[in-house]
């Protein structure tokens, strides 16, 4: 194999590597649908070794997200709330009474580490997505929903 072959050829291994070792690098995990997050939701549970966010209007948010305590969520779009029974009920029945103005399901979701295990749960409209990425031990960046999930 002559010089001039050889140089593409490398340049191609080489390029191949870095991307696949950069790929690699992120860790993702996942929501999936769950009837018994739905259930926990919609009975107003709140888990004392999670801490709760919303995202959107405090009136009806577009999502409200609990993470396991031992789990840390960098973002500055999701809103820490200190919630109770009381305090669950009001936003969940608040967003249940928009989804039916809209006949539109409301529903939870496990949210998963890179490993498949749990770190927190998720309660939204059908039907939207999300990225939840791994960026240190226990640390996860999980971004919001679309600013218009109640109007699209």
């Amino acid at each position: 194999m002559s010089i001039e072959y050889l140089i593409p050829v490398v340049i191609i291994i080489i390029a191949f590597i870095v991307i696949v070792t950069w790929r690699v690098g992120w860790r993702y995990g996942k929501i999936s649908p769950s009837r018994e997050v739905t259930a926990v939701y919609e009975h107003f549970q709140v888990d004392p070794g999670q801490h709760y966010y919303i995202s959107g209007a405090d009136l009806y948010p577009n999502a409200i997200m609990g993470i396991d305590k031992s789990w840390m969520l960098e973002s500055d779009l999701w809103k820490k709330k200190d919630l109770d029974s009381q305090g669950m009920k009001e936003l969940v029945q608040s967003m249940q009474s928009k989804s039916r103005e809209q006949n539109r399901m409301l529903h939870g979701f496990d949210i998963s580490d890179n490993r498949g295990e749990k770190i927190g749960e998720w309660f939204s409209l059908m039907g939207i997505s999300t990225t939840v990425k791994i960026i240190g031990e226990r640390t996860v960046v999980i971004h919001t929903p679309p600013i218009d999930t109640w109007n699209s």
